[in-house]
């Protein structure tokens, strides 16, 4: 395919900008993300089994509800059902905190029944290592709030629209090679060529995947714009998500239909759906309602792990679903699309497993892309030296490119480590995991502008190639001396987590020998080679091929 040169340079320089100036966000945000496929893994694995009461036959939660309502009359304003889930309590409420998103300070009312059928609750700090993740991975770890809507989301919509167009303008600059090179990872060419094609195999083969991306975060960040513009334009009078009318006269939990009555009746609403929680809200209030979290190993589901049914808890209306248009329409249906592609909430566990590694392939794609323009700019550097020093602009956006990518990882990595460490010392182990991650992510960014980009570089992989094998370490310590205070996988959920941490140790200690080879051996006029080290070897020019 021919396309003008003048016109390539433009969509090249597009390309360029538009990607640095979102690529150390959107790795945080991909990296943030492919972990939070595993969010409930990854909190179960960071809270001892003993804070999860067994669970019990569906036919026993009337009356596990009926004794628990004896001893916390509270919970007939509220509770939350987990349905034959071992990582949740049957029963649960909050009582502090409970507000979607992050909750440091949450507690929460377990409650279950023994083998003779007795009563038996406990209150406990409920982890939110996930939901940090979580938080990570929506705002890149930006703090604050603009009015209702948090800061890091807003700035992660504005990135999302660059990021679409550094795909689009990729894409057009790529068209007259794309069939040549495409698979074409040429390592005999040298390092910027290597990463080049792989850069753009990354991006090429995963396009949809990064166009959903990039479209979705859009919505997100601005869905009260979109939202609203719905209600007036396709709605007419009403709003586009319209809740049930408030009741003439509040009723309560005594006038409710059995347990088991509502389960049947959310199971019956979608064939093929099974309720996996369902959290009753405002039930002695004018808009009562319970929102059931329905699965579906095939099904293209809205939320990050369920689809959502909302019903009025006594007279069973079904008020809203995310899986069947309904009165909502078809733009209802869109939307749910949209959190759907999102998600990766479809296709069951290997649907979850294929999104985890297009999430680690994502963040690869914006590193190697700032690694890219970092090369490019020392090839541009034009000087009479013999060993001339990078402008400052670009030793500074590599200090932070290595500050702020691996040290948002290794920050990961020390909070888990930090979590089962702390846990038997510290009365609110929520707190530890905010101040550690924040702590180890800003000692990494200052780290690398002290020591530059090439020793930063070394030093991080190796310090997350350490914390990682650390973390089946310590679940290797806890089964050989249950004295420590730690504990143990006890599902295999919870192994897996140690699995992995023992893969990415493996990349990490990788990763880290090719830096520092490349550091010692590179030219010596690149940012990535270590100053004054008598340990280089003697460079024949410095015209060599990189």
């Amino acid at each position: 395919m021919q396309i003008r040169s003048d016109i390539l340079r433009i969509y090249q320089k597009v390309h360029l900008w538009t990607g640095i100036s979102t690529g150390i966000l959107l790795f945080i945000c991909f990296f943030a993300g492919a972990l939070t496929m595993f969010k409930p893994q990854l909190s179960a694995w960071a809270a001892p089994p003993a804070n999860v009461l067994p669970q019990i036959p569906a036919a026993q939660l009337d009356n596990l509800l009926q004794q628990a309502l004896i001893q916390h009359p509270e919970i007939a304003k509220g509770f939350t059902l987990h349905l034959d889930d071992d990582k949740y309590a049957p029963l649960s409420w909050h009582s502090q905190g409970g507000k979607r998103g992050l909750n440091l300070d949450a507690k929460q009312w377990q409650a279950t029944l023994d083998a003779q059928g007795q009563l038996r609750t406990q209150e406990v700090q409920p982890s939110q290592l996930g939901k940090l993740i979580d938080q990570l991975h929506r705002t890149a770890g930006i703090p604050g709030h603009i009015g209702h809507e948090q800061l890091g989301v807003l700035v992660m919509g504005v990135a999302a629209v660059l990021y679409f167009m550094a795909l689009v303008s990729g894409v057009i600059f790529l068209l007259p090679t794309l069939v040549k090179t495409l698979f074409a990872l040429r390592r005999k060419k040298g390092p910027s060529r290597f990463w080049l094609d792989a850069h753009n195999l990354l991006g090429i083969t995963a396009l949809p995947f990064h166009i959903i991306i990039a479209l979705t975060v859009v919505v997100f960040a601005f869905h009260d714009v979109f939202y609203d513009a719905l209600g007036e334009l396709v709605y007419d009078e009403r709003p586009a998500f319209m809740r049930g009318a408030p009741l003439v006269q509040p009723l309560d939990i005594s006038q409710m239909p059995p347990l088991r009555d509502i389960i049947a009746a959310a199971d019956s609403h979608a064939p093929g759906y099974r309720t996996r929680t369902m959290t009753f809200m405002g039930l002695d209030g004018p808009r009562p309602g319970v929102r059931a979290e329905m699965y579906s190993d095939t099904a293209l589901m809205r939320g990050p792990v369920a689809d959502f049914l909302a019903l009025q808890p006594y007279s069973l209306q079904v008020q809203f679903s995310t899986f069947t248009p309904g009165e909502e329409g078809i733009w209802a249906r869109m939307v749910a699309v949209f959190f759907g592609l999102h998600f990766g909430s479809y296709g069951g566990i290997g649907g979850r497993w294929l999104y985890f590694f297009m999430g680690l392939g994502g963040a690869m794609l914006f590193y190697s892309g700032n690694l890219l323009w970092l090369e490019k700019r020392r090839k541009q550097q034009k000087t009479d030296e013999a060993l001339p020093q990078q402008p400052r602009k670009v030793r500074w956006m590599a200090a932070a490119t290595v500050g702020c990518c691996l040290g948002a990882m290794v920050a990961v990595a020390c909070t888990l480590l930090a979590g089962k460490w702390l846990y038997p010392w510290v009365s609110n182990i929520n707190y530890s995991y905010l101040w550690c991650y924040y702590l180890c992510f800003s000692a990494a960014v200052l780290y690398s502008f002290w020591r530059g980009a090439a020793r930063a570089a070394i030093d991080l992989l190796s310090l997350g190639a350490v914390t990682c094998s650390a973390l089946p370490l310590t679940s290797l310590l806890a089964t050989l001396l249950p004295s420590l205070g730690l504990w143990a996988p006890h599902t295999l959920a919870t192994l897996t987590v140690d699995i992995m941490a023992l893969v990415f140790a493996a990349g990490f200690f990788y990763c880290a020998r090719l830096t520092r080879r490349r550091a010692l051996n590179g030219p010596p006029d690149s940012i990535w080679a270590l100053p004054n080290n008598p340990e280089r070897a003697p460079q024949p020019s410095r015209l060599s091929a990189y």
